[in-house]
C-alpha cells in the first residue's frame, strides 16, 4: 500500500474531488451491479469537439455518442499541456500520468503544476493497466485498432516500454499477453523481415500465435466466418485503410464498427465477463495532416462503432461504456478568415457542400496518382476539388507536396481553418453509458480508475502484484542475479543459487527453473509478462512465489 499511497498526491486536489464524488456514486450503483461486469474503452485517437460538431453536420444527423455525452475530460500529461498519445494511453489505461513516448511506465519528469515529483528508483516503472486487471479477474480482453495494433495507443493497454517505437517489445508483450481477440493492422511487426517494423530478435509471432491455438485471420471475410474464442486479425502489413478509402482501396478489410460486433459477440461468451479496447486511430493523422475529410470519415466510422457497444451495453444492462478522444488535435474550426465579417450569414451548407464532393481522403485520393501525374485533374477531383481555377491548377501542378496543398485548397473553399498540424490541449467530450458512468469534468486518469473499481480491483495493488523489481526479490530468496545483454534483442534475467538456475525472458510470460543436481530444466508459463525497462527487470508475484 505504501505505493499506492506514494502515487496518491500525483493527482490534482479537483480530480481527487472529482473522484472522491464518483466513487460515492459507484457506491450506490454497486448495489445495483450484477455479476459479469464489461466494460468497452473506446479512443478517437486525436478527435476535439470541433471535428465532432462538424461530423454532426456533416451527417446531417445526430451521432450515436450524442446520447451518451455525460462530461469532459483533462489530457494534460505528467510534463506538458499537450500531451503525446503514449502518456495520454498510459494515463487512460494505467490511471497515471506519464513522460512524450512513455507506454505504460511512471514518469521520469515531472512539470505539470499539482503533481507530486517521483522517486528516482521509481521511474519507468511498468505500472499494470485495466487489461491486464481484467484478466487477473479472469475476463474475455480484446484490443481493436484501425492503425498498428503495437501504435501508441492501443499498445497503453497492453503493454510497458520505455518508448513507443519500440514495436518489437510491443508486439511481443501483446502476444504473450493472451489477450483474447486482437484486430488491426501491424502484420509486418509479427515476423522477421525487411521492412521498417519487421522483427529485429528473429523470433516469428505468428508461429507463436499458431501454437497458441489463435485463428489468425487477414480478411473480413474470414473475421466473419471464425467461431474461434481467440482470435488475431492483421488486415494489413501497417495501418488500415480510412473508412471512406476502404472499398476502392481495401475492400477485404472489416470496418471498425464490424471488429467491435466480431469483439462483443465473442467476448460476451465469457462467464466472467470481459473488457474490451476500441481505437479509431486515424482520425489523429487526419488531423496531422489538415486533412478535413479524413477527419469526418473516421470520426463517423467511430461513431459506428460506439453505437454497436452502445447497443450492446443497453441490452446487456450491465455494461460500462466509455468513449473519449485522448487529445485535441489540429485546432479544426468551422469558420476561417474569409468568415470573419460575415460568421453570422453563412448557412451550413457553406461548409458542408465543398466536402460532400469529396469521395476519398487525401491518403486516398494521392493513391490513384498516376508517377506522371497526368491525372492530376483526376485525383484532385477525386478529394472533392472539381472545376480547378487557373490559379489553383498552377498551384497543384507546381506543389512540392501535392497533398499539404489540396487538404488546405478545400479548407478553403469549405472555409474550415487549422491553426496546428500537431495536437492541442484543451479538454475533450467525455461520453460514458452504463453503471459507473462517469459525469461532469475529469482527469483522463480517473477513467482507469473508475473502470478498474466497476470491474473489482485496484490499479495499484495490481501493480505491487504484477510489476516486482526482480533484483530485490530475487536476492532477498539467496539468489546472485544478472541482467544477460550479450543478445541485445532479447534480454534475460539470470538468477543463480546453488544448483539452482533462473532465467526469465524478456517480454514473455514464461520462466525457465533449471537445476544440475537433477540434471532438469523446466519451463514454467505464467498469466502474466516479464518487462525489463533497460536498468530493471519486472516480474510478476507468481513468478517468485514459483522459486523456492
Amino acid at each position: 500500500m505504501k505505493y499506492a499511497k506514494k502515487w496518491t498526491s500525483l493527482f490534482l486536489a479537483s480530480a481527487v474531488t472529482l473522484s472522491a464524488v464518483s466513487i460515492s456514486q459507484q457506491e450506490v450503483h454497486a448495489a445495483e451491479v450484477k455479476k459479469p461486469t464489461n466494460v468497452i474503452m473506446l479512443v478517437m485517437d486525436g478527435s476535439s469537439n470541433n471535428a465532432v460538431t462538424l461530423s454532426r453536420w456533416y451527417k446531417g444527423e445526430s451521432l450515436a455518442m450524442d446520447e451518451i455525452l455525460s462530461g469532459a475530460m483533462r489530457t494534460y500529461s505528467a510534463e506538458s499541456a499537450i500531451t503525446d498519445s503514449a502518456p495520454a494511453a498510459t494515463a487512460l489505461a494505467t490511471g497515471h500520468k506519464s513522460n512524450d513516448k512513455y507506454i505504460g511506465v511512471l514518469p521520469s519528469v515531472i512539470n505539470s503544476p499539482g503533481l507530486a515529483q517521483i522517486a528516482k528508483d521509481e521511474a519507468f516503472r511498468p505500472v499494470a493497466n485495466v487489461l491486464e486487471g481484467a484478466k487477473q479477474q479472469g475476463k474475455a480482453t480484446g484490443l481493436i485498432s484501425t492503425s498498428e495494433i503495437q501504435h501508441a495507443t492501443p499498445a497503453g493497454f497492453s503493454a510497458h516500454v520505455n518508448n513507443r517505437s519500440q514495436y518489437g517489445d510491443i508486439a511481443e508483450q501483446q502476444v504473450y499477453q493472451n489477450i483474447d481477440v486482437v484486430l488491426g493492422g501491424g502484420l509486418e511487426s509479427l515476423s522477421p523481415g525487411t521492412s521498417k517494423n519487421a522483427r529485429q530478435d528473429g523470433e516469428d509471432l505468428i508461429k507463436v500465435l499458431n501454437e497458441k491455438n489463435y485463428d489468425l485471420v487477414k480478411t473480413r471475410d474470414e473475421l466473419f466466418n471464425s467461431q474461434s474464442s481467440k482470435i488475431w486479425g492483421s488486415f494489413a502489413p501497417s495501418a488500415l485503410a480510412y473508412d471512406l478509402d476502404r472499398a476502392k482501396t481495401r475492400a477485404s478489410e472489416p470496418t471498425l464498427a464490424e471488429m467491435t460486433n466480431k469483439a462483443i459477440n465473442t467476448l460476451k461468451k465469457d462467464e466472467d465477463g470481459f473488457f474490451l479496447f476500441v481505437e479509431g486511430s486515424k482520425v489523429d493523422w487526419a488531423a496531422h495532416a489538415n486533412d478535413t475529410i479524413g477527419i469526418i470519415s473516421d470520426i463517423l466510422s467511430f461513431d459506428d462503432a460506439v453505437k454497436e457497444a452502445v447497443d450492446f451495453a443497453k441490452e446487456d444492462g450491465n455494461t460500462l461504456v466509455i468513449a473519449v478522444t485522448d487529445h485535441g488535435n489540429s485546432g479544426i474550426t468551422m469558420g476561417n478568415a474569409n468568415t470573419t465579417s460575415t460568421y453570422s450569414s453563412i448557412p451550413v451548407s457553406a461548409y458542408i457542400d465543398p466536402l460532400k464532393k469529396a469521395t476519398m481522403t487525401i491518403e486516398g485520393a494521392l493513391s490513384q496518382l498516376k508517377e506522371d501525374r497526368s491525372n492530376l485533374v483526376e485525383v484532385a477531383a477525386l478529394y472533392g476539388l472539381d472545376s480547378l481555377t487557373e490559379d489553383e491548377l498552377k498551384t497543384l501542378q507546381s506543389a512540392k507536396d501535392l497533398g499539404s496543398e489540396m487538404v488546405k485548397m478545400l479548407a478553403n473553399r469549405a472555409n474550415i481553418g487549422y491553426t496546428t498540424g500537431g495536437h492541442t490541449g484543451e479538454d475533450v467530450f467525455l461520453y460514458s453509458f452504463g453503471p459507473y458512468k462517469l459525469t461532469g469534468l475529469v482527469e483522463n486518469t480517473d477513467l482507469a480508475h473508475t473502470m478498474a473499481r466497476f470491474m473489482g480491483f485496484d490499479l495499484n495493488t495490481l501493480t505491487n502484484d504484477l510489476y516486482v523489481p526482480a533484483t530485490k526479490a530475487f536476492t532477498e530468496k539467496g539468489f546472485t542475479t544478472k541482467i544477460d545483454l550479450s543478445d541485445k534483442e532479447n534480454p534475460t534475467f539470470i538468477a543463480q543459487k546453488a544448483d539452482v538456475t533462473v532465467k526469465i525472458p524478456v517480454n514473455k510470460n514464461t520462466m525457465t527453473y533449471e537445476q544440475t543436481s537433477s540434471n532438469t530444466a523446466k519451463t514454467h508459463t505464467f498469466d502474466t509478462i516479464n518487462v525489463y525497462n533497460g536498468s530493471e527487470f519486472y516480474v510478476s508475484k507468481k513468478v517468485i512465489n514459483q522459486v523456492k
